[in-house]
């Protein structure tokens, strides 16, 4: 039998009020370890500290850590659930379910208002009338498809910016990929016929496009149209090849998402399937170690909320293991997609069968993450008190003092999170070619940046960076928590290449006892590249831009406001160089007297570079 823990909290039913609202628990250090949402604060904190031997695993560790509780009071449960799901969000708390995952799955975009409308690839759903097929959590995938349509059925590939400013045919046409109703005098209705065939494809009815296909295909025959028979028997083919990759599931066109929870010996895998038109279109899965199936009801419910967000789609039906005791979360997400969203058990054999397809793709979940326990290794290597999760790496670039950008990447769990890197300029150090300075400069940015605070904090550099770094946010004192550091750096001889790395800490000597090519060096030394990668590609555009701007700065009618729509357009004085003056006319902001000014100019420069 477990013996409770004696909670280091000491909770007082008189210090919290009976109302609705979100509590915030912390650690020793002050750091939030957990968010949660009650409808009456009170007796939801007061569960976590009576007959804990009822407790989780989890929730019994999490009781152990509490310090202190904070608590917001809201109007209502619901703005109490919305509350709680963006302070997750912010903090990621170490006994929350986290949504690492988050990223905004690709997704198609055919704009039936445009009177020569183009299919694009989005990942924000805007309820603006346009059609949206997918989610497609492979973006190769998803481009591939793409590309197969484009080739199919020939619609303008180009933005509206573009479409609208354009002076001749892109190379989209020219290999027949393109109409070129830009500047072409294209049949409307021709073109839209084309937009329908598309379409259907998206909407799955690929049975009645075929057939459409094949009538025009036979037609064309007849009238000795073999090109253009030719042509349609090609799309018939490619509208076939694609099909075949995907299930028909159901034999009415249903949108439907699937969930399904599997517990693997390593925690709580949760199994996600997409069911677009009544086709299997996708799957996704995720993992979180250290659960079972006792927390599997706050896994579902925290994920639902966290991941159908109003820019992403919705379907009507979502289907899980077992019906939601809580109605908050199917009417949050009723009013994010603007209509009602059935969440629930499954209701038919063709539904229960996709539930156990679900929960093996939340078995492979769990599957891939089997190995080295990243966050417990580093956690005893570096010598800290928690797993390291969330690590944030910074690097210093520069020319010779010039053009300084402090880069941070940000993984978790062994995975990028992309959306979270960040380029800090630092104008105080221009011309110092100052590391030290730099880095000392990028600490105070990042605290003022606040939360979420990572677990370990990597530099790339040796012990003067990490005592730059370390100076700076002692100086700072209660504005930045004890976030830990370390810095890696290259051996003493630097012919080892990186079987020579070395990690330090602070107030340490000599270098951490990491063996090289074992699992955490090799990790660390992955994040140190990329934010290596990632701060000089960051230094090299905005040298690029400065040094563009200066030459076009240069040129005759052209301020600064002028020279960003240059830039924004051309991307490179080469291409700027090459452009007739009609298209320089074209960008709005400029006009035909300004352009042909532009244009002698830029006449010139070329002629002084072929001298």
């Amino acid at each position: 039998m477990t013996s409770p823990i004696e909670p280091i909290f000491t909770f007082v039913s008189a210090d919290f009020p009976e109302s609705p609202g979100v509590y915030l628990m912390k650690d020793g250090t002050g750091r939030i370890i957990y968010v949660g949402k009650a409808k009456s604060l009170r007796k939801r904190l007061a569960s976590y500290f009576r007959s804990q031997a009822r407790h989780t695993a989890k929730t019994r560790a999490l009781v152990s850590h509490i310090h202190s509780v904070d608590v917001l009071l809201t109007g209502t449960e619901k703005e109490a659930l919305l509350l709680e799901a963006s302070l997750i969000k912010k903090h990621r708390p170490r006994y929350n379910i986290v949504l690492r995952d988050d990223k905004q799955y690709l997704l198609f975009r055919l704009d039936l208002k445009s009177e020569f409308p183009r299919l694009a690839i989005t990942r924000r759903l805007v309820r603006d009338g346009a059609i949206y097929f997918g989610p497609f959590t492979s973006g190769s995938a998803a481009r591939q498809t793409w590309k197969l349509l484009g080739k199919v059925f020939p619609l303008r590939k180009c933005s509206d910016g573009v479409f609208k400013n354009c002076v001749r045919p892109c190379l989209n046409h020219d290999i027949g990929q393109c109409l070129g109703p830009c500047v072409l005098p294209v049949d409307r209705e021709l073109y839209l016929g084309l937009v329908k065939q598309v379409e259907l494809f998206l909407l799955g009815r690929t049975s009645e496009l075929v057939n459409r296909l094949s009538a025009r295909m036979q037609a064309h025959s007849e009238a000795l149209e073999f090109e253009a028979a030719a042509l349609c028997r090609d799309q018939i083919r490619a509208v076939e090849r694609t099909v075949e990759r995907q299930s028909v599931v159901f034999q009415t066109p249903k949108d439907m998402d699937v969930l399904a929870l599997a517990e693997t010996g390593k925690g709580l895998g949760l199994g996600q399937i997409f069911v677009r038109q009544g086709r299997l279109l996708d799957e996704s899965g995720y993992f979180w170690p250290g659960l079972t199936l006792e927390e599997g009801v706050e896994v579902l419910e925290s994920f639902l909320v966290q991941f159908y967000a109003s820019s992403r789609f919705i379907p009507p039906r979502i289907v899980m293991p077992y019906a939601l005791d809580d109605e908050l979360v199917a009417e949050t997400l009723a009013e994010r997609r603007g209509g009602r969203v059935n969440i629930g058990a499954p209701g038919v054999d063709s539904e229960q069968r996709l539930l156990d397809v679900a929960r093996k793709v939340g078995v492979r979940a769990g599957m891939k993450r089997e190995g080295p326990d990243l966050p417990e290794l580093l956690m005893r290597r570096i010598g800290l008190t928690r797993p390291v999760q969330r690590i944030e790496c910074v690097d210093i670039s520069h020319l010779s003092g010039t053009d300084v950008r402090a880069g941070m990447v940000v993984f978790e769990d062994g995975r990028r999170i992309k959306e979270d890197s960040r380029a800090y300029t630092l104008p105080s150090i221009e011309g110092t070619s100052d590391d030290y300075a730099a880095l000392a400069a990028w600490a105070v940015r990042r605290a003022e940046s606040g939360p979420p605070w990572p677990d370990l904090v990597l530099i790339d550099g040796g012990k003067g960076q990490l005592a730059a770094v370390d100076r700076a946010w002692s100086e700072l004192g209660e504005a930045c928590p004890p976030v830990p550091l370390a810095a890696i750096a290259k051996g003493p001889s630097r012919r080892a290449g990186e079987l020579e790395d070395r990690v330090f800490r602070p107030g340490r000597k000599n270098h951490l006892s990491i063996k090289p090519g074992s699992p955490e060096m090799l990790y660390l030394q992955r994040i140190r590249d990329a934010a290596h990668d990632f701060s000089l590609g960051r230094q090299r555009r905005a040298r690029k831009k400065r040094v563009l701007t200066s030459e076009v700065l240069g040129l005759p009618g052209v301020g600064p406001k002028t020279a960003r729509l240059l830039w924004d357009h051309f991307g490179s004085l080469d291409a700027m160089i090459e452009a007739p003056a009609p298209e320089l006319a074209a960008i709005p902001g400029i006009g035909t007297k300004k352009a042909e000014r532009i244009r002698s100019a830029l006449n010139a420069m070329k002629k002084a570079r072929e001298l």
